[in-house]
């Protein structure tokens, strides 16, 4: 989230005076240990499931919730299943997100193996499918097998530059219809054309707008904000608000979670305003769809969507996921059949993910909990 400069400025005058010169370091700090994960040390570990999961750990996710759980298994496998607290029930009801942050996390995985030569063949649910949610069932198996045709990906480069950048993009400099079918090979579809991202836009806007004024939805993303560099160490997780402005704001008591869940409060008028402007900054559009939408096609739609995000970054291209008209949730049922139908998937069809891309600002990358974290005993 950001803050305009008068905004900040506000805060800085009631504020600065709370800070001072032994507090101006916590607004210029950055959460140094929440972002190790990325800086992935030139050694690799011997065992080659341990190195495809540092990778993995850095897929995109709903929330970055991060909600991998692994337990090695013997000296080749491992099974890999659904930390079940780290869903988000109001938003995502089907966990239909969720597991497409699984299919994004599978795929990491496989191409980091490969670059060690080694196949990962994946399993999915191999002690059932799971029904409307996902349970304590393992989502899948992973056997690492050693394969000299296991080649390295051209996109292993990419992993640790790969953002979701949520900034405002230059809708001044227009993406070529070369750049973008590059971007997109076999693994999206796009437009560029002014009419249908005006549509599109209008749509997201419409599902924003009510994920942020129906409570129940907007106040599971309130929970799970962390606000300011301690919170996000101490739960490198979640929706981060970082950098010296919230640090600022946060000393000058003009920022917390209360203030944020108040729709009255500057706080939460002015996160809107800036959600909002990166949302409607829509240079072009992209989106993943499947023939139907089980299980399979979820893991599916995840795989592809993060090789799109893999190539946006080797393209210089900034991508974001905008998928908020494609949630199940009954308050946005409207938008949901508007988009299906300006796209048009139809029957069995589903729009599993939709994301915006063009060229945006360097961003930071997200917060991740270490590798260890997520193994199980």
């Amino acid at each position: 989230m950001q803050y305009s400069r008068r905004h900040v400025l506000v805060a800085a005058g009631g504020g600065l005076a709370l800070v001072g010169a032994a507090g101006l370091w916590k607004i210029t700090r950055t959460p140094n240990t929440a972002l190790l994960p990325w800086q992935l040390a030139k050694t690799p570990p011997q065992d080659v499931r341990l190195d495809a999961f540092r990778h993995a750990i850095l897929a995109p996710n709903p929330h970055n919730r991060q909600p991998w759980l692994i337990r090695l298994v013997g000296a080749d496998e491992a099974l890999v299943s659904c930390d079940l607290n780290k869903r988000l029930p109001e938003t995502d009801p089907f966990d239909r997100q969720t597991l497409i942050g699984f299919g994004t996390f599978f795929e990491l995985a496989r191409i980091a193996a490969a670059q060690r030569g080694t196949r990962m063949d994946i399993f999915p649910f191999p002690d059932g499918e799971p029904g409307e949610r996902l349970d304590a069932r393992p989502v899948a198996r992973l056997k690492f097998v050693v394969d000299p045709k296991a080649g390295p990906d051209p996109l292993f480069a990419q992993i640790t530059r790969r953002r979701s950048n949520k900034e405002p993009y230059d809708l001044a400099r227009p993406v070529s219809a070369r750049l973008a079918a590059a971007l997109c090979g076999q693994d999206a579809q796009f437009t560029l054309d002014r009419a249908v991202i005006a549509k599109l836009r209008k749509l997201v806007d419409e599902a924003l707008t009510i994920e942020q004024i129906t409570p129940r939805t907007y106040m599971e993303s309130v929970r799970l904000m962390r606000i300011g560099h301690q919170e996000i160490e101490a739960n490198p997780d979640g929706i981060d608000l970082s950098g010296p402005m919230i640090e600022t704001l946060k000393l000058a008591g003009l920022i917390d979670r209360q203030q944020l869940a108040d729709p009255q409060s500057m706080a939460y008028k002015t996160g809107l305003e800036s959600v909002r402007a990166a949302y409607t900054s829509i240079p072009a559009m992209l989106w993943v769809t499947t023939k139907g939408n089980s299980r399979l096609d979820q893991l599916e739609a995840g795989r592809h969507y993060v090789r799109v995000n893999l190539r946006a970054a080797s393209l210089g291209l900034s991508m974001h996921p905008m998928s908020q008209s494609l949630q199940e949730y009954r308050e946005v049922a409207a938008q949901y059949a508007k988009v299906h139908k300006l796209l048009g998937v139809a029957g069995d069809g589903r729009l599993q993910m939709l994301a915006r891309f063009g060229y945006g600002p360097e961003t930071a990358a997200a917060p991740r909990w270490q590798v260890e974290k997520h193994i199980l005993a």
